[in-house]
This record gives C-alpha cells, structure tokens and sequence, in this order.
C-alpha cells in the first residue's frame, strides 16, 4: 500500500476475505494504487457530479473539500467505478491532508481542536498491539512496527481516529449509492480505531505514569475526549446500517466492558458509551 507524503498519510487498511468483499473504506481495485499510479495533476471525469452530490448529501465532508489548499489531493481518489467508496475514501484521506494545512484536527461540526503533538511524554501506541491478533490487517497498519506513523505517535493514532469517524459519517450519509455486488465494510475501520484509543489510554492509566499525566493536561484531554464522543456519535448512528461490518463487534467488546475506572472513564468523566446494537450486528446477520 502506498504511504504519501503529509500528516498521518498511510491508506486505509483492507483485508480482502473474497473476491467481492471490501473492508473499510478501500474497494479491490484501489488495493492496486501504487505510488505511480499518484498523479495529482489529474482530475477525474466523475469530479464534478461525485462533489455535487457530496455538497448535497453531506456537507460537512464537502467542507474538508473546500477547506484544502489543493483540492486536487481530493478528487485523486476518485476511481468514478462506485461513488459512495470514492466518496468516503476521498474524505478520510482528505481529513489527514486538511489536519496538516490547518494544523489541527477539523470536527464533524466545523469546529477543531489542537492537534496532539510528538511529546516524549507520550509512549509508542504500537505498545498495545499485544492486546490484539497480530494477523489483523488493522493491528498491522496502524500499530505495527515500520507502518504507519500511529504505531509511533499518540497525535497520529487521533488523527487517524478522527479520518475513520469522517469517513463512516460520510458512509451512512451516502448508504442509498451503497454497491450491491460487494460489501464494504466502513464501520469496522472506526471500531478498530476506538479500541486502539481506548487500549492506549487505558495502558497510560494503568502502567505509565508519566503518559497518563500527560492525557490529563487541559489541551490533551480536551482533544482526547472531544474526538472520543464525536466517534461515539457517529459510531451510534451507524449501527442501523445493515451490510457494514465484519470485525467491528470484537474491536467494541473492549470499549463496551469498559467502567468509569478505565483510562477513558476517567478522562470523560463516565463509562464510554457502548453501542449495543453495533455488538449484534456481524456480516453473517446482515
């Protein structure tokens, strides 16, 4: 998978489990986007009625469009084979692009918050990936050693929780353009990413010391939990949605078992919200 350059730039992580199954937000031919194959000087045919129907159905999506300082890093996503992957993947990544340009991570709402910095007060994230089956494409991209820069920083691990929140509100907005030819599963790129937050912050409260007092300073711990409730939010309103998860219930057991005790409890002043209905839905039941 190819890395571009820029903030927390890593593709999103897929697994292929079938010829017609897609996971995330990354479809089988976008697997095959190779470094040479970036060619941001192109805007696809399809640019024009996928950005209509973006500023229509999801505006807060359309306005990291509209905020990026080359908004041809956008429309490259664009394959114009299936408009709600091309969509979604578009706004994932162009969320990591924008945090950089405005450097800060742009909200759901309009609104930002400070983005976390490289401290060294901060421990590896790729520290939790025990926790989790080291086979996991998600576990290997993002926590794995010598992949993505939120294996190594606390900031890029937010900045991907907070793609993957974009990214899934986008899906359920755009559910009615979803292909019925193949599954693709968007709300478990989210899930992965709440339970790496989670294991993270909780590891902080529980082993290091000096990590945990770090998460509880007035900037951290706002960004922290600001990020938190909006991916609960948009996690929540998700779970109706039939046909977009195959692994998210297990990346969820986690945070649903989690008390007012764990990291997070203690961060947000209450339980992390558990959103139970997610926890019933498998790919086998949808």
């Amino acid at each position: 998978m190819a890395i571009l350059s820029g903030i927390a730039r890593s593709l999103l992580a897929a697994t292929v489990f079938a010829a017609t199954v897609v996971i995330g937000s990354v479809a089988m031919s976008s697997l095959a986007v190779a470094e040479t194959e970036y060619d941001a000087s192109k805007v696809p045919k399809c640019a024009e009625p996928h950005l209509t129907i973006l500023r229509r159905t999801v505006p807060e999506g359309y306005a990291i469009f509209e905020k990026m300082k080359d908004k041809k890093l956008f429309t490259v996503w664009f394959r114009c084979s299936d408009t709600q992957l091309d969509l979604t993947t578009a706004v994932h990544e162009g969320v990591h692009i924008l945090s950089s340009d405005i450097e800060a991570y742009p909200l759901i709402n309009g609104d930002t918050v400070p983005l976390v910095a490289d401290l060294k007060t901060l421990f590896r994230p790729g520290l939790v990936a025990p926790r989790y089956k080291a086979d996991n494409t998600f576990v290997s991209t993002y926590l794995g050693p010598g992949q993505a820069t939120s294996a190594e920083q606390f900031g890029y691990l937010l900045n991907e929780l907070n793609a993957y929140t974009h990214d899934l509100n986008a899906a359920v907005k755009l559910r009615r353009l979803s292909r019925q030819d193949y599954d693709v599963f968007h709300r478990d790129g989210l899930a992965a990413l709440m339970s790496f937050t989670a294991a993270y912050v909780e590891r902080a409260r529980a082993d290091d010391k000096t990590t945990w007092a770090a998460l509880q300073g007035a900037a951290v711990k706002r960004t922290v939990t600001t990020l938190w409730a909006q991916a609960e939010q948009v996690m929540g309103a998700s779970c109706r949605v039939p046909r977009y998860a195959y692994e998210a219930a297990e990346f969820l057991a986690p945070v649903c078992a989690a008390n007012i005790r764990h990291g997070l409890g203690l961060l947000l002043g209450r339980p992390p919200l558990c959103p139970v209905t997610c926890l019933r839905t498998t790919a086998a039941a949808n």
